[in-house]
């Protein structure tokens, strides 16, 4: 936040802009490539997510706690199935792709 100059702050205030709009229209433009960055990190994590599930539960009870990631490694493994966990992978390659282009896109730098 201290990327964002104070007196883009000071001159809404003069202009009479309630605190949803500062943060509306100043900060939120100001931190768009952070925010992006999240997402784009926190989406990889979560479709990714591999290590945790298969240490705690390993996809238990059931499958109630499988993740992508864990089906790769299932089939690929435990099925001897490698063309299908390939193929799942690319899917889930494809996947993470086209969450995160939106929003690489929304946040590109509008020069």
């Amino acid at each position: 936040i201290t990327k964002i100059d104070t007196s883009l702050y000071e001159a809404a205030r003069l202009d009479g802009a309630r605190p949803w709009h500062e943060f509306r229209y100043i900060t939120l433009p100001g931190l768009r490539q952070e925010i992006g960055v999240c997402i784009t990190v926190t989406v990889i994590a979560a479709l990714a997510s591999f290590d945790i599930v298969y240490i705690s539960t390993q996809g238990g009870p059931g499958i109630t706690t499988t993740v992508p990631g864990l089906e790769i490694y299932r089939l690929a493994f435990a099925h001897r199935q490698v063309g299908l966990a390939s193929a799942l992978a690319i899917v889930l390659m494809v996947l993470v792709l086209l969450s995160i282009a939106p929003v690489q896109w929304l946040t590109r730098d509008k020069k």
